[in-house]
C-alpha cells in the first residue's frame, strides 16, 4: 500500500465515521490497521509489536524488525518504562 492508497482510506473511514455507518472504536481499529498495513508494506522487514506491562508503555505500538529492536524503540520512547514485554501483532 502506498501512501496515497493509505490516505484514502483513512479518509473513506473518516466519512463513514461521518455517516453513522462506524461507532468511534471501529474508526480507530479500521484506520491502525490501515497505518499497521502501509507501515509493514513500506518496508517488508518490519512488523508491528505491542508492549504489555506498565502502564507508561501497556498497549504501546511499535513497528520493528525483531523484538529486541521493538524493546530498545520503546524503552528509547518512555522515559520510565519500567517491567514490560513485547510481542508480534498478527
Amino acid at each position: 500500500m502506498d501512501r496515497i492508497s493509505a490516505l484514502r482510506n483513512i479518509e473513506d473511514a473518516l466519512a463513514g465515521f461521518e455517516a453513522g455507518e462506524q461507532t468511534l472504536p471501529e474508526l480507530e481499529r479500521e484506520v491502525q490497521g490501515i497505518l499497521r498495513t502501509y507501515a509493514t508494506h513500506f518496508d517488508e522487514g518490519l512488523s508491528p509489536y505491542r508492549a504489555t506491562g506498565e502502564p507508561a508503555v501497556d498497549g504501546l505500538i511499535v513497528v520493528a524488525r525483531s523484538r529486541t529492536a521493538a524493546r530498545e524503540q520503546i524503552t528509547a520512547l518512555v522515559s520510565e518504562p519500567g517491567q514490560f514485554d513485547v510481542k508480534k501483532v498478527e
